[in-house]
């Protein structure tokens, strides 16, 4: 019926069709955690209560001495839970802590790996890149007099790079090693790097909220402001606190073992369905895993499981919104009609066997169809 020349939807069918919405959210399958992850309860009633004290933290009566004291507490926290013995500088996540570092390291030419996420790529530029094998580890080369930007857990094939090795290539050269350690934080124990790029939303804390570790603060030229003035921009207490309880809470470290059998599982049931495993030789993180499907491309997949209720991505976050290319994959090798197949599929802490089951039957009757096509 209409009411007021517009259309007008009675209060029993709106109840109904928020109900069906709602129904349909709470029923899907979110498989895209390396994109981001949900906070954690115990990161949001953190948050909750650090919303209780309002008072900026570089003001110098008592309430600010209050707020920096629970900052700094925080501050403690998330060092503590990193095994960090040195500086903490809170960022708003991870590329603006590769951006600091990008622009402000005291040594002169930049270097980066091949597949280094977009953030890095921005804040290093196109100067000299240290390529990879088909595995996507890092062939090093001639590293003396540089920052070194190399990750530790490449967030779209998981694929762990050599991080001893890398450290003692970077020593001997008397260089500077960045490692942007945004999949490898709260889940695996961090390389021996100069810089740390750590993001919150990434371990189960809120978004808006990483931290910058740093080994030794001279090699880093100030800005101004606060956090030690390598920073500026009123310190953000109520993220720094869901950030540190969200790393106290283990939710990710605990969880690893289990995702390591399912991802398994997982990649058991896709061989079996025609589909291969991106780096599946190398070793790789057990939350994120690449795979592709002959036949099926990676935009198509993307849609087809969306329609299905179940939430992957293509290759980063960054760019898979635009659907161009993978860097990523083409610096391995890979031909750009495979890479055009691959999607990203990665876990979090309550992903469960049901989930893996519940994913390869999508994903075997897209392959089905895609077969079916192609013949």
């Amino acid at each position: 019926m209409r009411r007021g020349g517009g259309f007008y939807i009675g209060t029993a069918l709106q109840l109904a069709i928020w109900q069906g919405i709602a129904a349909s959210m709470s029923s899907r399958l979110y498989l895209d955690h390396a994109a981001t992850t949900p906070v954690v309860r115990q990161a949001q009633a953190a948050m909750a209560d650090a919303l209780g004290r309002w008072a900026n933290p570089s003001s110098p009566h008592a309430d600010g001495r209050a707020a920096r004291a629970e900052l700094e507490n925080a501050r403690a926290a998330v060092a503590d839970a990193l095994g960090w013995r040195h500086d903490v500088i809170f960022t708003s996540g991870a590329s603006e802590a590769i951006a600091i570092v990008a622009s402000r390291a005291k040594v002169g030419r930049r270097l980066r790996g091949a597949t280094e996420h977009d953030a890095v790529m921005a804040a290093i530029g196109d100067g000299d890149v240290i390529p990879v094998d088909a595995g996507g580890l890092v062939e090093l080369g001639e590293l003396g007099g540089a920052l070194v930007a190399i990750q530790h857990v490449n967030n779209e094939t998981g694929v762990i790079q050599p991080i001893d090795e890398i450290a003692e290539a970077v020593r001997a050269a008397g260089s500077l090693w960045l490692a942007d350690c945004a999949q490898s934080a709260g889940k695996l124990p961090l390389p021996d790097a100069d810089f740390i790029a750590v993001s919150a939303h990434k371990l189960g804390g809120p978004p808006g909220i990483g931290a910058l570790l740093v080994r030794d603060i001279g090699t880093l030229a100030p800005s101004g402001g606060q956090e030690k003035g390598y920073r500026r921009g009123t310190e953000n207490l109520p993220a720094a606190a869901g950030f540190a309880a969200a790393l106290q809470a283990r939710a990710f470290a605990e969880a690893m073992p289990n995702l390591a059998e399912l991802r398994a599982t997982l990649e058991a049931g896709i061989k079996e369905a025609g589909g291969s495993v991106v780096a599946g030789d190398c070793p790789r993180v057990a939350t994120i895993g690449a795979y592709a499907m002959p036949g099926a491309s990676g935009a198509s997949q993307l849609v087809q499981f969306d329609l299905a209720g179940i939430a992957v991505s293509a290759g980063s976050a960054c760019s898979s919104g635009s659907m161009k290319p993978s860097h990523v994959l083409d610096a391995m090798g890979l031909s750009a009609e495979i890479a055009g197949t691959v999607i990203r599929v990665s876990f979090g802490p309550g992903t469960q066997a049901a989930d893996v089951e519940r994913f390869l039957h999508e994903w075997r009757r897209i392959a089905r169809a895609a077969g079916a096509r192609a013949a």
